[in-house]
């Protein structure tokens, strides 16, 4: 008995450690390509925002700053809905076939 539930557990995570690494990898490749859009349609006003608040000298620095908050963003989002969906469909094709 204990054998068929080391089988079961070992088969938990080897799906979910293969879930976690598909899931990263296409929120890498979502990452690549969609946090510089982001940028660049929010950077301007960022600069904005930095320029009235703080003055020119930091203007710079905030849309790098930016930058990196943008593509942590995406990353993140996408990997927490990338995962969740890939659980959920695993969930789905294996009640299909209980």
């Amino acid at each position: 008995m204990a054998g068929n539930q080391n089988q079961a557990a070992a088969g938990r995570n080897l799906f979910m450690s293969s879930v976690t690494g598909l899931a990263n990898t296409v929120a890498v490749t979502v990452t690549f390509f969609g946090a510089p859009q982001l940028w660049q349609r929010s950077v301007g006003y960022v600069r904005d925002i930095t320029f009235q608040t703080y003055g020119a000298s930091l203007v710079d620095f905030a849309a790098f700053a930016w930058f990196v908050i943008c593509a942590a963003l995406v990353f993140y989002i996408s990997r927490a809905s990338i995962g969740t969906a890939l659980i959920f469909g695993g969930m789905a094709i294996v009640s299909r076939f209980m």
